[in-house]
């Protein structure tokens, strides 16, 4: 349970330290607006509920091989989860790797600060 503490303490100030970025800012807008679309396109082609649709359309973009249960019926829905999977799947990728570095830079920065109170005692 303190691990889990300990990282989400790390991930929160990772996304702190990654929304000071304007690249990061426009990642996340546009990954933003991916997610909200695949979730209208599923809510309103497939008749999902709300929390389906969007469940769909965020754990479909992080190639963890969660199987939902749901996929899409319709040759529509096929060609749009085709396109959906292929412009998000990037954008999900290169948020994760801008979050996941601002993280390890703030562990680093943490490793310093504790190696530089230890200087100053001495």
């Amino acid at each position: 349970m303190l691990s889990f503490i300990l990282s989400a303490k790390r991930l929160v100030k990772g996304l702190w330290k990654s929304f000071k970025r304007p690249q990061f800012i426009s990642l996340f807008t546009t990954l933003f607006l991916i997610i909200l679309s695949g979730t209208l396109f599923y809510k309103g082609t497939e008749g999902w509920y709300w929390l389906d649709a969007m469940y769909f359309a965020v754990v479909s973009l992080i190639p963890t091989g969660v199987e939902t249960g749901l996929y899409p019926t319709t040759t529509y829905s096929k060609v749009f989860t085709m396109i959906y999977l292929i412009v998000g799947t990037g954008v999900m990728f290169i948020m994760l790797l801008m979050l996941g570095r601002s993280i390890v830079d703030f562990s680093l920065n943490e490793e310093e600060k504790e190696e530089m109170k230890k200087r100053l005692k001495k």
